[in-house]
């Protein structure tokens, strides 16, 4: 039976190698919080709400042919009491302006049957912030 940290690992790997997407194992109805001050900061109640505010525009801002995504996982802890998984990654993609955008990121993630149901992420907001506002999805 693959546990929680498999079932994120296998989903972090594949990112990074650009042959899947760690959105497949967000529920649909997943609750996702980015912390701190950032253009992107508060609660988002579902997936969709996630995807549509937050991964599909930042997701535009890069280039097709340099994405953004993780380029080292630098730890995986597993909290199997809480069915959570926290990965601290750092990540980087060629914007569609032409400029590097890097960042290290901290997500928490709690799974429910093989699914993440709840998600906290840590990151640079400063750095996410000029992303943001200097280039146009």
């Amino acid at each position: 039976m693959r546990t929680n940290r498999d079932i994120v690992a296998g989903a972090f790997h594949a990112w990074m190698d650009g042959t899947g997407y760690v959105a497949s194992i967000f529920a649909d109805d997943m609750t996702w919080e980015i912390t701190g001050r950032s253009a992107a900061s508060k609660k988002y109640s579902s997936t969709r709400q996630f995807l549509d505010e937050v991964l599909h525009p930042f997701g535009a801002r890069f280039s097709t042919d340099d994405p953004f995504r993780p380029v080292t996982i630098r730890a995986i802890y597993d909290d199997q009491d809480k069915s959570t998984v926290i990965v601290l990654f750092d990540g980087r993609g060629t914007t569609t302006a032409g400029t590097a955008y890097e960042n290290t990121y901290a997500w928490f993630m709690t799974l429910a049957d093989g699914e993440v149901i709840d998600g906290t992420a840590f990151y640079d907001s400063i750095a996410f912030n000029e992303l943001w506002k200097s280039v146009t999805p």
